[in-house]
């Protein structure tokens, strides 16, 4: 079980990252960049993906070319959406992701709506709808842009889970997608920087390649401590689902509330819990 507290911890520290940037006057653009560099390198030394489904006349590259360009975009809302709502609404708000994953799995792959599933959908949906409240404090332009940030990263990483599942079923492995993905990103926003540090709109510094590469770490943590949980769980892939999940919503709580003084109102917390049992749901349904 400690991979998968390794993982959720790897993931509420990106957040906290991101978080932190601004006060450290660390340019984000700048950091993704770098991200999706030290990500792309550790995923080849590391997990070492084949990528000889590639070669084929059928490769998914459109596929692969979206996902390399939703990542990056979907990081910097991710970056918006923590300091603009916080670490506790956006951590919730991504692991909800899940509900439009479940949806499209029932909607574009055929999978069965059982009961139990469509439970922790129903309690999920309510969820959403309470992390979006307005807590205490919050002034209503902040409450504006603050929801429309947590809606756009739940739909994203859905739309992410989704893309890799449409390459999956290409015959390409997501750990092989990923790794082109984070290849064809990073080139993308590296020209984007240049571009940027070019026009005299953002100077390329030195701290943002150190942060970056950092964030990539924790960023490619997150998924090599999560491969490795379900490794060593071959049988239980519903327990790392859950506990990885639900770690991540009680870590990034913990976090928010205690070392950043987050504000929550009754509402956010009530929709802490009911993720909670929305993914406990989801996890111990029977598979089709």
């Amino acid at each position: 079980m400690h991979l998968i507290l390794f993982s959720a911890l790897c993931s509420v520290l990106v957040s906290v990252l991101l978080k932190l940037a601004p006060r450290a006057r660390l340019d984000v653009a700048q950091l993704v960049t770098w991200n999706y560099l030290a990500a792309a390198s550790l995923c080849a030394w590391l997990l070492q993906p084949s990528l000889a489904s590639l070669t084929h006349a059928d490769a998914p590259w459109v596929s692969l070319l979206g996902l390399a360009v939703v990542l990056p975009s979907l990081f910097l809302v991710l970056g918006a959406s923590v300091r603009a709502t916080g670490i506790v609404r956006t951590d919730v708000a991504q692991r909800l992701s899940l509900l439009l994953s479940l949806l499209a799995a029932f909607i574009l792959f055929g999978e069965r709506a059982d009961p139990v599933r469509a439970a922790g959908l129903g309690l999920g949906l309510l969820a959403v709808a309470g992390i979006v409240m307005r807590p205490s404090g919050d002034t209503a332009a902040t409450t504006h842009t603050g929801w429309k940030l947590l809606l756009t990263v739940w739909v994203g990483f859905a739309l992410v889970d989704v893309m890799l599942k449409r390459i999956a079923l290409s015959g390409t492995s997501s750990i092989a997608a990923l790794q082109v993905a984070f290849t064809i990103a990073f080139v993308l926003m590296l020209g984007w920087q240049v571009l940027r540090h070019v026009r005299g709109q953002a100077r390329l510094q030195w701290r943002n390649l150190g942060a970056g590469l950092l964030l990539g770490l924790l960023n490619f943590g997150n998924i090599v401590f999560y491969v490795r949980a379900h490794q060593a769980l071959p049988d239980n892939p519903s327990v790392v689902f859950a506990a990885m999940n639900i770690g991540v919503v009680v870590l990034g709580t913990l976090v928010g509330v205690l070392a950043f003084g987050e504000k929550t109102s009754r509402w956010n917390r009530l929709a802490i819990v009911l993720a909670i049992l929305a993914i406990v749901l989801i996890a111990s349904a029977p598979r089709a």
